[in-house]
């Protein structure tokens, strides 16, 4: 993939952090300037290495310590939304500077050199502060129990409200995942259910009340999260994610301690399309692995004879295993491996869509 400006030079960046979009950064050929609010608190230096290199040198970090890995950690961010196929960031350091310890141990930077860090896109993207909510806390402990015939790790309970956020520069709208609120969502809910095109292949169709309880049962089984995404905002469909391995997907393969799935459904008509479809799907593929990192795969079990979803799955990069039976459909299971998703960059499909001129500067 050739590196290619998406067009965007005005990007917020750490939405995790800053989800009023009070952080960010201001790009041309030549500087990434990352501001907050309004005032400039980095400024970044860049010159081309290669069509897949950038150099570049601070000229100006402002803050204490937790403010200058922001704002570092954001011109990162800009510097691979802006150039579609960047490899690698890197960075001259001809003085010792915590902010670069810091980053260099948390593995977003490593060292080739005494006076060289790099910043590669892998690293990059498997960073959760950037767009996790609950930011870098370590992995939940792991410890085995035990639910019915099933042995799996104790799953940790999630935190409420929003869980992931990204600014996806093709639209200019920040995507969020966040945890379905029955009082808050249930409308929208019923509504989409019972949608012709949605409940033919739920089957979920019903009432307030009934979809309240289903709301609710989800929310009460620990091996399942459901989720609401919404773009800047607008409530636009509902994700059921799930640990595979003490779900009934279980028994039809050989599931890992950490493998994640989800069933999905997009309820707004106006965000349909190809444009919306690489921002969301991408984006829920991309919080599931950074959810937890020792989840190496992702399942998912569409009905055998929905072709539109299954050519979605197919061109985001799901391998066909296998068709099985449910007892109350016949199922495709597709696969996605951690190694490929972060390989093959499928977490920012840019070439696929036109970028949006909103949040550019003229």
């Amino acid at each position: 993939m050739d590196a290619q400006m998406n067009g965007h030079t005005d990007i917020p960046v750490l939405g995790s952090l800053y989800p009023d979009r009070q952080l960010r950064a201001r790009c041309t050929d030549e500087r990434i300037t990352v501001s907050l609010n309004d005032l400039p608190r980095l400024e970044l230096l860049l010159q081309p290495a290669s069509a897949h290199v950038l150099l570049g040198n601070i000229n100006h970090l402002a803050g204490d310590d937790d403010r200058q890995t922001h704002y570092l950690l954001g011109a990162c961010e800009a510097a691979f939304i802006r150039t579609s196929g960047l490899d690698e960031l890197r960075l001259s350091i001809t003085t010792p500077h915590a902010t670069v310890d810091a980053l260099l141990a948390g593995g977003l930077f490593h060292r080739v050199a005494q006076d060289t860090v790099i910043c590669s896109a892998h690293s990059l993207w498997q960073q959760p502060l950037p767009w996790l909510h609950k930011g870098s806390t370590p992995a939940f402990p792991q410890h085995h129990v035990k639910t019915g015939s099933s042995r799996h790790p104790l799953r940790p309970t999630p935190a409420r409200g929003a869980l992931y956020s990204r600014f996806i520069p093709w639209l200019g709208q920040t995507l969020t995942l966040e945890q379905a609120d029955p009082d808050r969502d249930l409308a929208a809910f019923n509504r989409w259910m019972n949608s012709p095109r949605v409940a033919q292949f739920w089957e979920e169709e019903g009432s307030l009340e009934q979809h309240r309880a289903y709301l609710q049962k989800q929310l009460d089984d620990p091996h399942t999260l459901p989720l609401i995404g919404r773009f800047d905002g607008q409530a636009f469909g509902y994700f059921e994610v799930y640990w595979a391995k003490e779900d009934r997907i279980a028994p039809f393969y050989d599931a890992e301690d950490y493998d994640r799935g989800l069933h999905l459904l997009v309820g707004e008509e106006t965000f349909r399309g190809k444009a919306f479809y690489t921002a969301w799907f991408s984006s829920i593929c991309h919080y599931l692995f950074l959810d937890d990192p020792r989840t190496q795969r992702i399942v998912c079990e569409p009905r055998h004879d929905n072709q539109r979803q299954i050519a979605n799955f197919d061109r985001s990069g799901f391998a066909k295993v296998k068709h099985f039976d449910f007892p109350h459909k016949r199922a495709l299971l597709v696969m996605l491996s951690r190694e490929r998703f972060f390989f093959d960059r499928l977490y920012t499909p840019l070439d696929a869509v036109q970028p949006s001129h909103e949040g550019t500067i003229a």
